[in-house]
């Protein structure tokens, strides 16, 4: 404990572990004698696959996988809360970009992390796991997407995204939201779960693309 430092919230190593993690998941796996996910990328690597595990990860099933969206798809249905079987997804038109999806039965919620204008993939139940790990929507969707890249997927798809908010313009929508009932959490300036969730319950009541990315013309329509 003396010699052992983590960042602010305690998190400790290379992937970030709490320190009742380490107890519970740490693998010695370089055969030192010891668990040091600061400095043993061995150690690292087979602490976090055995957290993962621990958390629910199904072996052989995918997480993330880029897809292409039909025009008229009802954007309402996009988003993490949002569960349909594979087969589903296919009926509305959807397709992979590389290869072919999952089974038909596998659920799996739409991401279009900057819009239907930007890139749009589907998460399967493995993705879900990541959230155990940490809460953080753009944290869990970048490490996600770095494991597709590692397993060879190509670059996604960025696509034309609409014009997003900056920092200022975003607590003003987070502000203009709560005033309107909505619970978006800390009024911080960041696009969270809570912050998407009531933007695109307004988009779909003021017959916007119902996507949940907040755009200046939204801000303006509240």
């Amino acid at each position: 404990p003396a010699r052992t430092t983590g960042a602010w919230a305690g998190e400790i190593g290379m992937v970030q572990m709490l320190p009742q993690d380490i107890l519970d998941n740490g693998v010695d796996a370089d055969g030192d004698g010891h668990v040091s996910l600061k400095t043993s990328a061995p150690d690292a690597l087979m602490s976090g696959a055995k957290m993962l595990s621990h958390l629910g990860w199904h072996a052989g099933e995918p997480w993330l996988q880029e897809v292409t969206i039909p025009g008229d798809l009802d954007l309402s249905k996009s988003g993490t809360d949002t569960k349909l079987s594979v087969r589903d997804w296919q009926a509305l038109g959807l397709r992979a970009k590389d290869g072919s999806l999952a089974a038909g039965t596998l659920k799996a919620s739409l991401l279009l992390p900057q819009g239907h204008k930007g890139p749009a993939f589907l998460a399967y139940p493995n993705f879900d796991v990541y959230f155990e790990w940490n809460q953080s929507f753009t944290y869990v969707l970048t490490a996600a997407y770095f494991a597709n890249r590692l397993e060879g997927a190509s670059i996604y798809a960025a696509g034309k995204p609409e014009q997003g908010l900056a920092g200022a313009q975003m607590k003003q929508l987070q502000q203009k939201l709560q005033s309107l009932g909505y619970d978006v959490g800390k009024i911080d300036g960041i696009l969270g779960a809570k912050t998407r969730a009531a933007v695109q319950r307004e988009q779909q009541r003021l017959g916007l693309p119902a996507d949940a990315w907040p755009t200046p013309a939204l801000l303006n329509h509240l």
